[in-house]
């Protein structure tokens, strides 16, 4: 069996009742990646162009700076890497984080928690940051649960059989 990791930014919670039920089903390790300047919800308020996070995200080349060093992922094969869906994408936090790590040999798979939206252009995106990673084809975890935990580790490990 793989050495996994769940790595994950959440700004309510959410998202990391979903890491933290998907690391259980992966039997894996869990990092939360901190952002240097936490989101206040202000900051989140979508309906203000204005906002931190609507301002982020209008920029594809923002780069939020980190609260801590990444963790060393030398010893993974599985990435799992979690987010809330910004604007039908990974909130920009997100693109910090692998962008500091080395995967190169890895398995990078997105999880996305959302009010609604689907993962969107986030996979194609997780693609794009993580060269040298094989990203499989990751998925919602709406509702946050066991079952959906779990049938994304199945999902996951059907396509690394393949």
């Amino acid at each position: 069996m793989s050495h996994t990791l769940v790595a994950y930014f959440s700004a309510t919670g959410t998202t990391e009742t979903a890491a933290e039920l998907l690391a259980k089903a992966a039997g894996a390790d869990l990092y939360e990646i901190l952002p240097a300047q936490p989101y206040s919800k202000a900051d989140l308020d979508w309906n203000n162009k204005a906002s931190r996070s609507t301002v982020e995200c209008s920029d594809p080349a923002c780069r939020p700076a980190l609260g801590q060093p990444v963790p060393d992922v030398s010893g993974y094969d599985v990435i799992y890497v979690g987010f809330p869906i910004w604007w039908y994408k990974e909130a920009p936090i997100v693109d910090t984080f692998l962008d500091a790590l080395d995967l190169n040999g890895k398995t990078v798979v997105p999880f996305a928690t959302s009010g609604g939206s689907p993962l969107g252009q986030a996979q194609g995106n997780i693609a794009g940051n993580a060269p040298g990673a094989t990203t499989l084809r990751g998925g919602m975890m709406n509702p946050a649960s066991r079952t959906t935990a779990q049938a994304l580790v199945d999902s996951v490990t059907q396509q690394m059989a393949e």
